[in-house]
């Protein structure tokens, strides 16, 4: 059996391609991102609708929710506490902290 250059599956290409930093770092925003958009249509909110809110505008939050931008931190803030949320910090779990 042959491998392939990149790899044989996406974890072996993410391993090979990006630090575990980086891998860490990319599955927060996508957690981040996952529950505003859970919380958003738990609320049954539109984006329109979290933009007359929150004031900041639809294509920047259809940008924040498909991956294609990085919410700056009160940007973030704004949206969140619209929707009764905000973000916390608390102590990684011993697997996570390296």
């Amino acid at each position: 059996m042959s491998e392939t250059a990149i790899g044989s599956n996406w974890k072996d290409v993410r391993d090979d391609l990006f630090t575990q930093e980086e891998i860490a770092a990319t599955d927060l925003r996508v957690a981040i991102i996952s529950k505003l958009i859970r919380a958003r249509k738990e609320l049954g909110i539109s984006q329109k609708q979290l933009e007359v809110l929150s004031g900041v505008k639809q294509p920047v939050i259809a940008r924040i929710e498909t991956g294609k931008s990085t919410p700056q931190l009160d940007t973030l803030l704004k949206i969140l506490g619209c929707l009764g949320k905000t973000l916390a910090i608390v102590p990684l779990s011993k697997s996570e902290a390296k």
